[in-house]
């Protein structure tokens, strides 16, 4: 249960956080400084997080990396379960949370719906969202499996660079789909988008948590082959 309360905290830091830098400084490809300071905003959060509550849950704070760790043999099923329930409740409280700061303060949300993810930056396209989210989750959680791995031996250093890995990650992604990476994130601003009345981030979700998926589980086979003997 402290596992789960950890997984919830984090996923509700990351998008408070995140989504919130968006909604305060946009993130507009054409506008360079709210662009980064979004991407370092996910990023800082993993590894403020990483120190915080990695040593209780291991800090995935989204179902992507659990469903990684699952596959290479890191967790049971039922905690798998466990915490994407956690992580996907941690990602409404704060989208929640967010809706009462920006309405109570008369704040302008400058994403247009709570930080949701779209297909705009690929000109609507499902196929060229699904790739993009599929080859930035592949990155991201392999990068996760190999430095926290036992032959990884990163020690200290793990929590950094998958921040900065996540840094990277929105980089690019951020003017393509928002850069999902993690369904939960995607799945908290767009039910609250659609409870204040914008409902078409509902859309689009499924590629948001369909394409994470699937990026994470090639990253986990292939880390499988190549770090396993069986």
């Amino acid at each position: 249960m402290k596992s789960y309360i950890a997984e919830f905290i984090g996923t509700l830091a990351l998008v408070t956080l995140g989504c919130g830098t968006a909604m305060l400084v946009g993130c507009d490809a054409a506008n360079g400084g709210g662009y980064i300071l979004t991407a370092f905003a996910f990023g800082l959060t993993i590894v403020g997080m990483a120190y915080c509550v990695g040593n209780i849950s291991g800090c995935h704070i989204n179902p992507a990396v659990s469903l990684g760790v699952l596959m290479t043999g890191g967790m049971t099923v039922k905690d798998f379960i466990g915490y994407v329930i956690s992580q996907c409740l941690g990602a409404l409280a704060g989208s929640g949370l967010l809706a009462l700061i920006f309405s109570l303060g008369g704040i302008a949300d400058k994403t247009g719906g709570f930080g949701t993810n779209g297909l705009a930056g690929v000109n609507g396209s499902v196929a060229a969202g699904l790739i993009v989210e599929i080859v930035l989750t592949f990155f991201f959680v392999f990068t996760i499996l190999g430095v926290t791995s036992k032959k990884g031996n990163h020690g200290s250093f793990a929590g950094v660079v998958i921040g900065f890995t996540l840094v990277l990650v929105h980089i690019l992604g951020i003017g393509l789909t928002g850069t999902s990476v993690n369904p939960a994130r995607s799945f908290g601003p767009a039910v609250v988008a659609a409870i204040s009345g914008n409902t078409a981030p509902i859309a689009a979700l499924w590629v948001f948590i369909v394409a994470p998926l699937i990026g994470a589980a090639i990253a986990a086979c292939l880390w499988n082959f190549l770090s396993k003997e069986n």
